[in-house]
């Protein structure tokens, strides 16, 4: 995947559904009338840029992102998700660092522990395993535990395959 530039990113990466399953379980809409690039040079002055997300397909499901802010790695996002599947999330906060969660079957497994940086001994053989190899590449890290199979960098840095507007709600549960 390469280096880049991802404080502030939060990515959620979902194995074996498409962005149209996903965008239907999240109930999203297009954001067609979003102005992106403003999104990009001040989010915090664009109403609503919580609740806009990108979603790409990739071999074995897809990518869900927001390059500037939290909400791909809310509970409520993930849990939706990953019903019937595995969801490996992660926010890289600028001012506190790099959480995520491992979801599966919209029952969270574990918050912030699983990151590339902290893997409990007891977890699985393949969890340690790519949580050593992926060790300063937390967004690998998430790819290889959904079992994602990226070409390149895109789906994570952009442009996403799509733009979405997440409807009105508490998306922190």
């Amino acid at each position: 995947m390469g280096d880049f530039y991802y404080d502030g990113l939060s990515l959620a990466c979902v194995a074996g559904i498409s962005t149209a399953e996903a965008t239907a379980r999240l109930e999203a809409t297009p954001a067609d009338d979003v102005n992106i690039d403003a999104l990009y040079e001040a989010w915090y002055n664009v109403p609503d840029a919580d609740r806009i997300i990108g979603i790409t397909d990739v071999p074995g499901g897809c990518v869900i992102t927001q390059p500037w802010g939290y909400t791909a790695d809310t509970p409520g996002l993930v849990k939706r998700v990953s019903s019937g599947t595995v969801c490996y999330s992660l926010y890289s906060n600028p001012k506190g660092g790099i959480s995520g969660y491992i979801v599966r079957d919209s029952t969270v497994v574990t918050w912030e522990a699983h990151t590339a940086y902290m893997t409990p001994p007891d977890a699985p053989a393949e969890e340690i395993l790519a949580a050593y190899l992926y060790r300063n590449h937390p967004p690998a890290f998430c790819c290889a535990g959904a079992d994602l199979r990226l070409a390149d960098a895109r789906p994570i840095t952009g442009p996403p395959g799509a733009w979405l507007r997440l409807p009105e709600r508490d998306w922190s549960n």
